[in-house]
């Protein structure tokens, strides 16, 4: 089982694809997201979201504000500011 991950912000999409886990930073804390959470929507801090794509390294995509939502396994995190990582 994945989760289907979106990051975007308003400059484009950041990065898109499939993960075993995510991680996102909150305003008060981290939310750490596996296949079958229950939905949520949580307001974005400023930090990493750490990425574990099925195919490949583990991923760190830096961002600040907005929001993130997971429904169904589908998690979309909308970043007011990202700053692309190569890998964690």
């Amino acid at each position: 089982m994945a989760l289907r991950v979106e990051v975007v912000s308003p400059a484009g999409e950041a990065w898109t694809g499939e993960a075993t886990q995510v991680s996102v930073p909150l305003i008060n804390g981290e939310l750490g997201v596996l296949p079958g959470r229950q939905p949520l929507v949580a307001v974005l801090g400023s930090g990493p979201v750490r990425l574990s794509p099925v195919d490949g390294e583990m991923r760190r995509v830096e961002v600040s504000g907005g929001f993130c939502s997971v429904d169904h396994d589908v998690i979309t995190i909308a970043a007011d500011h990202v700053k692309q990582d190569a890998e964690a």
